[in-house]
């Protein structure tokens, strides 16, 4: 099962991006654990400093934007 993270402090671009992240992997039908983290320190340890980001299986792949659906398909492929 994919571990994947939202990064970011709960912000309007926060919740699109976990809203495009959910469309995606039911779109998929994969199966996934997502969390958010909101903690700063947290976020931080990922060595973001920008909002929001998506961690997959604890690697950064987008940092600082929305993104578009099919950004979200290709970090998510294997």
């Amino acid at each position: 099962m994919m571990e994947i993270k939202i990064l970011g402090s709960g912000c309007k671009k926060c919740q699109e991006t976990k809203a495009v992240v959910d469309k995606v992997i039911a779109e998929l039908g994969c199966e996934a654990n997502i969390e958010k983290v909101e903690d700063f320190a947290k976020i931080a340890s990922y060595g973001v400093m920008q909002t929001p980001a998506v961690v997959v299986n604890g690697k950064v792949k987008i940092v600082g934007k929305v993104p578009t659906p099919a950004e979200v398909m290709s970090v998510l492929e294997p």
